[in-house]
Order: C-alpha cells, then sequence, then structure tokens
C-alpha cells in the first residue's frame, strides 16, 4: 500500500475546556498507482486529514504510512516522494516568474537535468506550461495558477501526489487540461493519487476507489462502482447528497464486516 492511515485523531482546543474532535479515529489506505477521491462536506475533516498524512499536522492519535516509511522518524525521506497541491495555497513565488521557481525547485529536490528536461517537456504539451512561464504568478490567472503549481509538485517525480481542491474556481477547459495531465501522470508513471474535491465530475473523470468523510468519521471506503450499485443509480451527484444529509444505510456496516469476515 502506497497511503495507510491508522486510527487517525485529531483534537482542536476551541476556548479553555471546550474541544472539537475534527479527525474521529479513522483507518484506511490507498494502493499504490490507485486514484482515489476523498470527499465530505465543508468541515467534515478532510483538510486536516490530508494536512496529517503530509506531515503538516501531528495527530493527536493514530499514524501515518508513506510507502512504508512513517511520520515522525521518516520525515526527510517521505518529503523527498511526495507532492502536494492546495487549490487555494499556492507553492509558487508571486513576484519571479514561473520558471524560475521550478529552477529554484529542482535545485531544492536535487532534480538531475535528464529528468527535469523531460518533465518541462511533459507539462509544456499537456498543460501548456510555456505559454505563461516566463509570468510571475500575480499577473496569471487562477487556472494558469494550478497549472503551475501542479508542475511544481511534480517535477520531482513524487510517488505519492495530494490535491487539495485542485479545480475549484477553475473555468471548464483548464479543468478538462488538469484532469488529462492527472490521467497521464497517474498512467505513465503510476503515481498514486488523493483527491479532494467538490466536483463529482473530478470524480467520474478520475477516480475508482472513494473515501467519504463527515464530521471526522469516515463513513464510506471502496469504490465509485459499488456505491453506485448500493444505491441503484448511476447519479453520483444525487447519491452524495443522500449520504451527507442521512449519511449511509443501516445495513451498510454489516454489508462491508461480512465481506471482512
Amino acid at each position: 500500500m502506497a497511503v495507510i492511515a491508522n486510527n487517525l485523531t485529531k483534537i482542536y482546543r476551541l476556548k479553555g475546556r471546550i474541544f472539537k474532535t475534527a479527525v474521529n479515529d479513522i483507518s484506511f489506505s490507498i494502493p499504490t498507482g490507485e486514484i482515489a477521491a476523498f470527499i465530505g462536506p465543508n468541515g467534515a475533516g478532510k483538510s486536516t486529514t490530508i494536512k496529517m498524512l503530509t506531515g503538516i499536522l501531528t495527530p493527536d492519535g493514530g499514524s501515518v504510512s508513506i510507502n512504508n516509511l512513517s511520520f515522525p522518524k521518516g520525515r526527510k525521506k517521505i518529503m523527498l516522494r511526495i507532492g502536494t497541491v492546495f487549490g487555494q495555497k499556492s507553492v509558487l513565488c508571486w513576484d519571479i516568474p514561473v520558471l524560475d521557481t521550478l529552477k529554484l525547485f529542482k535545485d531544492m529536490y536535487g532534480v538531475p537535468d535528464g529528468v527535469y528536461k523531460q518533465n518541462m517537456e511533459m507539462f509544456s504539451d499537456i498543460l501548456g506550461l510555456d505559454e505563461f512561464i516566463n509570468q510571475a504568478p500575480r499577473l496569471l490567472s487562477l487556472g494558469q495558477r494550478m497549472k503551475a503549481d501542479l508542475a511544481a509538485s511534480l517535477l520531482h517525480n513524487p510517488d505519492v501526489l495530494f490535491l487539495d481542491e485542485p479545480t475549484i474556481g477553475i473555468d471548464v477547459l483548464s479543468k478538462e487540461r488538469i484532469r488529462n495531465f492527472i490521467l497521464a501522470v497517474n498512467k505513465e508513471r503510476k503515481t498514486t493519487i488523493i483527491l479532494t474535491t467538490h466536483d463529482v465530475s473530478d470524480i467520474e473523470t478520475l477516480c475508482e476507489k472513494m473515501l467519504i468523510i463527515d464530521k471526522g468519521n469516515l463513513l464510506y471506503d471502496g469504490t465509485l462502482t459499488e456505491l453506485k450499485a448500493m444505491y441503484k443509480t448511476t447519479d453520483l451527484e444525487e447519491i452524495i447528497k443522500k449520504i451527507y444529509l442521512n449519511g449511509m444505510p443501516e445495513d451498510y456496516g454489516r454489508q462491508k464486516g461480512a465481506v471482512n469476515a
């Protein structure tokens, strides 16, 4: 397994003796080379979980394993083997050309010249990076910045890529280009990808495995096909609405237990 979360828990102290459990004892695994959707309503615990998986936050309970490496002992090696994109928080240097930021990342990660050249050609071919690579991020559209962020996150050929709402606020054509790029990276490099999104089209186009979280609890861990079969419909948006409003069917836990047994 590329990613294993074991009994992950995160509790925030709000004020005085008031505490909030953001993530409540959740466990799951993502096989190598798979694209998994990690979804839930606003405030469900998605971003908190992603931050624990990437080492930004320390869990109050449980553990994380990335390709058989664990925090905190394996932090440095893990950082060299993962890539992250947070849709609303760019890693780009705001006032210098995108190309200069990518050269900086090349030096930081020790990317060989040949690998750098090959990746830059891929970024230009699929993302159209060459169209704006000499401009500063502050002059770019949201879609262009997201493409540049994707390039920065994949420059060092990570084994695992975390994408937190990568298509938020982006036009239809840019979304299609980004989705095609994600599929190409997954197919060619067998990169394991965990995607959080509110866009059903992202899930339908990219993912087979699905994880659904709400109020810090993991409600569903399975495939998109199984979920549609359970609800006897192909309308994923309608299924998700029902889960957010009513939770999973009462017999889901029993069915899952029977399968695991």
